[in-house]
């Protein structure tokens, strides 16, 4: 799964660790998300969208063989 947080963050000028405590995670999660090491799960993801204004699809999109 690829994602496109790293961009939404800096459209929001925010860090890693900002971003984690907003959405009650660790920095170290929000940078295995980035990473595509880690895939978060609904209720993360949701929370993301909700912070950023955007959709969970603009966000996160499948990869061939997901």
């Amino acid at each position: 799964m690829k994602n496109r947080l790293k961009v939404a963050r800096a459209e929001l000028n925010i860090t890693q660790g900002e971003l984690a405590e907003k959405i009650g995670v660790t920095r170290q999660a929000v940078n295995s998300i980035e990473l595509g090491k880690y895939v978060p799960s609904t209720v993360l993801a949701l929370k993301m969208a909700q912070l950023f204004g955007k959709r969970v699809e603009e966000l996160f999109q499948l990869e061939e063989g997901d």
